[in-house]
């Protein structure tokens, strides 16, 4: 069979399992709505396709300063934006699906592989540095409110300490070639072991020594223009404040359809535990971890159990079902248009 039927069976498996590993969440949440405000929560779709699309513009913004997007259309990067958001909450990964997807489907426009990925990590770094921020009035806020407590202050610190830390690791590693160069040859000879202990044949299919790093060279390149040109973050930043303001809304939006009021400082930390979880977890999304870790912290700052089990769940089921159905159809036809030639 083709890369196409097999890409399209996997992912509807998965698809299938995520459904039904969820269902009991998704029986928890359509009773919750004979008591929600629909028109309120009808808000969440458009606010969805809002941070879907901005989520995009964290990476295509600096794409296009580098001249390298121009002749796509908004239209078709808004599309990628959701392919990539439905990969990311579909293939078990911790994140890696969606940048490997995007610089598939970016070298189909001729952007470089190296280029293609340091455009995914200049929207983490944005990212990061938009929550980074976002946390530090969050904690002003929370201080006036006269409700914060060693716990908030430990999740915060923990929060910054690791976004600091592994964007740090990430422009050590970047900033030296001597430095990249060992390590493609590590990534090589360990990406090589473990394709030898799945018996992955070599005649199919071997990391090259080359190609890596070339990879390398090309980030390390952008790395070098990025330290010349530091105003082409200013836009992935600004952009990621929006994401992340965007993505808390979803979940006040929620509990203002459930008629709660809610401080949306704690939202935004426990948001941003969960954000870590994702990373670390292999399952779609973070499922499980993401839940847990949000609902365990807003118990932590003080807010009922049953408020935050009843409005993290609906909106993380009304993420799903939104994210499956705005990107399935675009991602299906990716794969139509490009899954028959040799990626």
């Amino acid at each position: 069979m083709s890369f196409r039927t097999w890409a399209s069976i996997v992912t509807l498996v998965l698809l299938g399992l995520i459904i039904f590993a969820a269902w009991h969440e998704i029986e928890r949440a359509w009773h919750l709505l004979g008591t929600v405000n629909l028109w309120i929560l009808a808000l969440s779709i458009p606010a969805q396709i809002f941070v879907y699309f901005v989520a995009g513009e964290m990476m295509f913004s600096y794409l296009r300063d580098k001249k390298l997007i121009n002749h796509i259309s908004v239209a078709e990067q808004a599309r990628m934006a959701l392919e990539m958001n439905f990969v990311n909450h579909t293939l078990p990964s911790a994140g890696v699906s969606g940048i490997s997807y995007m610089t598939w489907r970016l070298h189909k426009y001729g952007v470089p592989p190296g280029r293609a990925t340091m455009a995914q990590l200049v929207r983490f770094v944005a990212a990061f540095a938009a929550f980074i921020t976002l946390l530090a009035v969050a904690l002003i806020a929370i201080t006036i409110d006269g409700n914060i407590n060693r716990w908030i202050i430990l999740f915060s610190s923990l929060i910054a300490f690791a976004m600091i830390g592994g964007t740090g690791l990430m422009i050590f590693l970047v900033s030296s070639p001597s430095r990249s160069e060992k390590f493609s040859g590590w990534l090589v000879r360990a990406g090589n072991r473990v394709l030898a202990l799945v018996r992955v044949p070599a005649a199919k299919f071997r990391l090259q020594s080359s190609m890596i790093e070339r990879f390398f060279k090309e980030m390390h390149q952008d790395y070098l223009e990025l330290k010349r040109e530091k105003r082409l973050l200013l836009k992935p930043f600004l952009w990621g404040l929006a994401f992340t303001a965007g993505d808390v809304l979803l979940f006040m939006i929620t509990f203002w359809a459930l008629g709660i009021s809610i401080n949306p400082a704690p939202v935004l930390i426990a948001y941003g535990l969960a954000m870590i979880a994702g990373f670390v977890m292999v399952t779609p999304g973070g499922a499980g971890a993401y839940e847990a870790i949000m609902v365990a912290f807003l118990a932590i700052a003080g807010i009922s159990a049953g408020t935050a089990i009843a409005g993290i769940l609906l909106t993380r089921v009304i993420l799903l079902v939104c994210t499956i159905g705005l990107g399935y159809v675009f991602y299906q036809h990716a794969l139509i248009k490009y899954g028959k030639r040799k990626t």
